[in-house]
């Protein structure tokens, strides 16, 4: 699905989150206006979306939520497993360790690491916490698909070369820095600060 623009693929998430949701309402079929409306979407962006990811509706009987659930989440590729591990073990890869929707959607944490003594050998919710020291090896002995970067900034980029060489593809990076990385690497960057800065630009031009 190499065809699929950015701009979709930042939606889907919101499609499977959408349609997971009139799922468990009962709802077997949406139209593209209802669904549009949901979204904050025009019911012609809907089509066209679908259109792109190979989704097919009925008209008169709009679309099969549970097909097109079922399709996304192939697209996005949660129809099966996925290993992580989380580097950094303070508040912010303590809350991703414990969030339950990760789980459910098939991201399963197999370990965190963090520089801490005080850290080390404890459990956050049931997920044992290492030293960094072993990331290497434990990756070497692994299959660990996605890593998580939310250690400090000024740790951030030696781990992620650390990753980079044991051959990581995916980072997911909390920490407040653009890495450097490989073009063969994906990484999505959560810079909370700038989420709360534009939340702030929004809120001040309201006025």
């Amino acid at each position: 699905m190499n065809n699929i623009s950015d701009a979709v693929i930042k939606r889907l998430p919101s499609y499977y989150r959408h349609l997971e949701k009139m799922l468990k309402e009962g709802i077997t079929h949406i139209s593209s206006y209802d669904l549009g409306k949901r979204m904050g979407l025009t019911p012609s962006q809907i089509r066209q979306d679908i259109n792109i990811f190979g989704g097919a509706g009925r008209q008169g009987y709009g679309y099969p939520v549970q097909d097109l659930l079922e399709h996304i989440a192939k697209i996005i590729g949660i129809t099966k497993t996925q290993n992580m591990i989380i580097i950094g073990a303070g508040n912010i890869g303590g809350a991703i360790v414990g969030y339950s929707s990760f789980i459910d959607s098939g991201f399963k944490t197999l370990a965190m690491f963090d520089v801490s003594e005080e850290k080390i050998g404890k459990k956050i919710k049931g997920v044992i916490v290492e030293p960094v020291s072993k990331l290497g090896e434990f990756l070497n002995n692994n299959d660990v698909k996605i890593a998580v970067i939310a250690c400090p900034e000024n740790q951030a980029q030696s781990i992620a070369d650390i990753l980079v060489s044991n051959n990581i593809k995916a980072i997911w990076n909390f920490a407040p820095i653009d890495l450097i990385l490989p073009d063969s690497v994906v990484c999505v960057n959560v810079h909370l600060s700038e989420s709360l800065q534009q939340l702030s630009f929004r809120l001040n031009n309201l006025i």
